[in-house]
């Protein structure tokens, strides 16, 4: 997503541009094909609230600036409550026509496995950074290769989903359309049955690591099985929570345990799993995920999978405008460079590509405001963060700089976040209007 951003803003700008693109010669753990833009682990942005959350205001800010991954995901927008979940299909097929469409870019199936002297590069290889590329990278920063595991949650066919036990409900209802207030499935779970879906899970057969490697997991995306190891309540804490919902076939019954299931494409004929990125071998998986309620007799259309995620130390690494410090014709953008996410890793590839239309026009940008949800990943990666612990990082408010003469605590948390998305805008769209 971040190589696409970059790609569009370069070429609506009217420069010449040539992605290289390794799929499907080159196949990762993850993707199925060779399209642009591809989702691999879920098929949501998460909330699309602008006023009351970080990643929302991302959405605002990648939208003021003409986001083609914004227009791919309204255009294949699908009901998810306060979420912008997506067609995943829909969205790459989207982005994939959008960018193949253009006059003045060009798009060649070949793996790049060295950095180039000269030119002007924008590296936005993602969470798949291929061997020979990490090679080269390792080569030329002299940099200890950092890496964390990243696990995908299952996906199930809705036809073999038991809907005498499932209901349609969005947690507290949310959605301003009654589509999107029924837009998750829900699987309740007694006492008896999620201390027994635990058990199975700890003992289940799991992905073992070579020799020598240690699992360091994103907080964001952490498998089941490693939630369930710090504590048999933290699943049910987590995206087992039972909050806010209400079983259409027994409404007298409060549910000790929920499992969500997500729509995953426009037809309606897959669902995600939430949260429940997962290490467990296949055999294991099918036997404890059909010990859900309401998933006896599921059928997968993908099971979930671990892989190596590599990331670049970019606060030593990477200057002001993204450059590597060692070799600036070189930019780096997306996952590869500590942010974490979809919509992180494409507003960085969007503005890495501003930021190269930038320099080979001749002209300057101001430095984006670090108040904005862009800004602040921006400042984060290129040295807000401490190099010696540098881990990949979603957009939080716990980035940008206070708004003085706030609240603060929980009374407060309304009022100061409505503050910091009101200045954020105003801070974004100024950057806009100067001739970003």
């Amino acid at each position: 997503m971040a190589g696409s951003e970059a790609a569009w803003a370069a070429a609506k700008a009217g420069l010449d541009v040539v992605i290289y693109e390794m799929r499907p010669r080159v196949a990762t753990f993850a993707h199925q094909t060779g399209k642009l833009a591809e989702m691999v682990c879920s098929n949501s942005f998460r909330s699309d609230d602008s006023e009351q959350n970080a990643v929302g205001l991302l959405h605002w800010e990648m939208r003021a600036a003409g986001s083609l991954t914004m227009e791919a995901a309204d255009a294949n927008r699908l009901p998810a409550g306060g979420a912008l979940a997506v067609d995943r299909e829909g969205f790459s097929q989207f982005v994939n026509d959008r960018l193949r469409g253009l006059p003045n870019v060009t798009v060649v199936d070949e793996e790049i496995t060295a950095l180039p002297g000269e030119g002007h590069w924008i590296f936005a290889t993602g969470p798949l950074t291929s061997e020979a590329l990490g090679r080269a990278i390792l080569a030329e920063t002299g940099a200890e290769r950092l890496a964390f595991f990243d696990a995908i949650a299952p996906i199930v066919y809705a036809d073999s989903i038991d809907m005498d036990v499932v209901w349609a409900q969005s947690r507290y209802d949310k959605g301003e359309t009654e589509e999107e207030q029924r837009a998750y499935l829900n699987c309740p779970m007694t006492k008896p049955q999620y201390e027994a879906f635990i058990d199975a899970l700890l003992a289940a057969e799991k992905t073992e690591f070579h020799d020598g490697e240690t699992a360091t997991y994103f907080d964001g995306c952490l498998p089941i099985e490693v939630m369930a190891e710090r504590g048999r309540e933290t699943l049910r804490h987590g995206p087992m929570k039972p909050v806010g919902l209400t079983n259409a076939h027994k409404p007298d019954e409060k549910a000790y345990a929920v499992v969500q299931l997500r729509r995953d494409n426009a037809l309606g004929t897959l669902f995600n799993i939430v949260g429940f990125q997962t290490k467990m071998k296949y055999g294991a998986q099918t036997q404890v995920l059909r010990m859900i309620p309401g998933l006896e007799n599921a059928q997968f259309a993908r099971l979930g999978g671990i892989h190596r995620n590599t990331f670049m130390n970019a606060p030593t690494l990477l200057d002001g405008e993204m450059r590597l410090k060692s070799r600036p014709n070189v930019r780096f953008a997306g996952q590869v460079t500590g942010v974490e996410g979809y919509v992180e890793s494409a507003a960085m590839g969007m503005l890495a590509g501003r930021l190269a239309i930038a320099e080979i026009t001749g002209r300057r940008l101001p430095p984006v405001p670090a108040t904005t949800a862009t800004g602040a990943l921006v400042t984060h990666i290129t040295g807000g963060a401490d190099a010696k612990t540098f881990q990949p990082m979603n957009v939080n408010f716990g980035l940008f700089p206070p708004v003085e003469g706030l609240k603060a605590g929980r009374r407060g948390r309304r009022d100061r976040y409505k503050a910091y998305t009101d200045r954020a805008k105003a801070d974004w769209q100024g950057w806009l209007d100067a001739g970003a």
